[in-house]
């Protein structure tokens, strides 16, 4: 191969002796160097990519070719410390004679002589440096990756090149593709500077590296759809299957937690160890959601302020259902007792209370359904003819009975606390029943009252119990008696004013003190029945003291109407004065929570009871 390069690893390294025998003697030493070559064969040492170099100091060194003739020669020399007078290296980097020397080789063989002289005879151990090959590009030029060896370097093409990296463009591209044995390319291969890239073919997808690797695409989409399909089926089928029992479960843990908020287990506790409660007291929100058709707005038959009053079927029976709207918690920690009292009064002139939903934030109550609308309705209707006197006398007297047993024969007395015309509900033969019981309060049997926070309805409301706070049985028989004021007077009692702006209750005993009660009475009951409507009157002046000891007691009240209705002359039972009004239109208002706007049941203002009892006789 003519003009052939060849790199061998022969480099001569000599160190001069450094022991304290050879100080401060010149030495001479000649040594040959060969290398690999062979006397007269192919291959001689390249003068440009050679070169004679020294390093230390005060050091000569000579190359020789024919004996006592020189080819080349440096010297390397190094100044003195004053210190200690000893030889020391500088940091100069070049090799221009201070401390490093080199020199040209101007003539090619395969062997030289080479003699190294020791001037003054000082070298030291410091007098040999390494030189980083790599480090020097313009001395020793490599185009690809360049590694320094023992006595030299290397110097290779980069990955994906071949060639000679020790001279310009030296190193040529391997194309990869043309022997794909070599690089095992199964699909499309492209030759790129240094490398190369393979794929599968158009259509197919996979490992190109292997055979067989590829796939069909078609095959894939055709996987891909039928997956595809087939999680997009299970989403459909089960998204709403999910969502439907997470919703479940949700509505689950919410009735859960407000059935124990609302003490059902203490509830359920009072149904097992009270037989006479009945066993279908609890009863579950879904059953009443089915009975209201999911409390639909056509099922409302009523309402007010604090909630809605809804019309359902349960269990082949028509009921009502109470939802309110406002919670209080010190209600709500009442419930449970007043739902067992109540479940416990079975009597004709008090509607039944059916049972209880605990599973929303506030219970909802299930009463028998009344069909015929509420007392204030029959009473405040329009026209001249209202109720029959015969009808008054007799729904008093119920409502008499009702609260006598409330108050005395019941296992637990019970203060009604709001009695008023709008919750007296009446069935279809005009049959008093006492209903709303929201703000009624049980009596410990050893005690005669409660002291608790005023609740009323303005108008009806006992002064007693307004400013002392003290609630008795004579509180029940302060509203009943203007209840009876309504009976005799079609008037409401909470915007009753007269000309000189007496309440309904102080201007009716003004008038009863003066014998001037025709100005007051219904004149379609004094035509009717005036004698006793005069004794009515005078019990209704008895119920309305001021002071609850001076009050007759319920039981009192009911003997003096049975009396009353046993005493009478002439029967006035005339069917004819039964009317044949609007009951869908009346039944619609029946157990609601206000009844009219301004009587709603709440706390009054001390204002508005100095206003209601201003011109009240004392």
């Amino acid at each position: 191969m003519p003009n052939a390069t060849v790199r061998i690893n022969a480099s001569f390294s000599y160190f001069p002796g450094t022991d304290e025998h050879s100080r401060g003697k010149k030495q001479v030493t000649r040594r040959t160097w060969r290398g690999a070559l062979v006397e007269g064969g192919p291959y001689n040492l390249a003068e440009e990519k050679n070169k004679l170099m020294a390093i230390g100091c005060n050091v000569q060194v000579l190359l020789e070719g024919d004996p006592n003739r020189t080819l080349s020669a440096c010297s390397a020399l190094c100044g003195r410390d004053d210190a200690d007078g000893s030889w020391t290296l500088g940091s100069s980097a070049g090799c221009s004679g201070v401390e490093c020397c080199q020199a040209e080789i101007m003539t090619q063989r395969s062997s030289y002589t080479f003699k190294v002289v020791e001037m003054n005879g000082v070298t030291g151990p410091n007098s040999a440096a390494y030189v980083n090959e790599c480090e020097l590009p313009d001395t020793y030029p490599c185009q690809g990756v360049c590694s320094n060896t023992d006595g030299g370097y290397q110097c290779k093409c980069l990955p994906g090149y071949e060639g000679n990296a020790s001279v310009p463009n030296g190193c040529k591209d391997i194309d990869e593709c043309a022997p794909p044995s070599l690089y095992s390319c199964h699909g499309i291969c492209i030759n790129v500077p240094g490398s190369f890239q393979c794929r599968c073919q158009d259509g197919t997808y996979g490992n190109p590296f292997t055979k067989g690797g590829c796939s069909s695409l078609s095959a894939l989409k055709l996987g891909l759809g039928v997956s595809a399909g087939i999680i997009f089926m299970l989403f459909t089928l089960g998204a709403p299957f999910i969502t439907r029992k997470v919703k479940m479960h949700k509505l689950k843990r919410r009735k859960e937690r407000f059935f124990k908020q609302n003490h059902g287990l203490l509830l359920q506790q009072l149904i097992s160890q009270k037989s006479d409660i009945g066993g279908r007291m609890i009863i579950t929100l879904r059953e009443l959601e089915k009975a209201t058709n999911n409390f639909d707005i056509s099922h409302e038959i009523g309402g007010g302020g604090h909630g809605i009053v809804y019309k359902g079927l349960l269990d082949l029976q028509v009921v009502a259902i109470k939802k309110s709207k406002i919670v209080v918690q010190r209600e709500v920690d009442d419930f449970v007792n007043e739902v067992a009292v109540l479940s416990q009064i079975n009597h004709r002139n008090v509607v039944k209370l059916l049972g209880c939903c605990l599973e929303t934030e506030v219970p909802l109550l299930v009463y028998e359904f009344i069909p015929n609308g509420t007392l204030a309705h029959h009473l405040l209707v329009e026209g001249t003819i209202s109720l029959s006197w015969d009808d008054r006398l007799r729904i008093a007297l119920e409502i008499s009975k009702a609260l006598a047993y409330l108050h005395s024969a019941a296992s637990t007395p019970i203060l009604h606390r709001d009695i008023k015309s709008s919750n007296i509900l009446l069935d279809d033969n005009l049959t008093a029943k006492v209903s709303d019981f929201g703000a009624s309060k049980h009596v410990p049997i050893d005690q005669t009252g409660v002291t608790t926070a005023v609740q009323g309805t303005i108008g009806y409301l006992d002064p007693m119990y307004y400013y002392t706070g003290r609630l008795t049985d004579k509180s029940d028989v302060f509203s009943f008696g203007v209840l009876l004021i309504e009976l005799l007077t079609r008037k409401k009692p909470f915007m009753y004013r007269s000309d000189n702006g007496d309440g309904l209750v102080s201007h009716f005993a003004s008038l009863l003190a003066g014998s001037r009660l025709v100005d007051i009475i219904d004149p379609q009951i004094m035509k009717e029945e005036g004698e006793q409507v005069v004794e009515v009157s005078k019990l209704t002046a008895k119920c309305t003291k001021l002071n609850g000891e001076d009050r007759p007691t319920m039981r009192e009240i009911e003997m003096t109407l049975e009396n009353l209705k046993v005493t009478k002359k002439h029967d006035h039972h005339d069917t004819t004065s039964r009317r044949n009004y609007n009951r869908d239109q009346i039944a619609a208002h029946y157990l609601s929570f206000d009844g009219v706007t301004m009587e709603t049941s709440r706390q009054h203002s001390i204002e508005e009871e100095m206003l209601l009892s201003a011109r009240y006789p004392r």
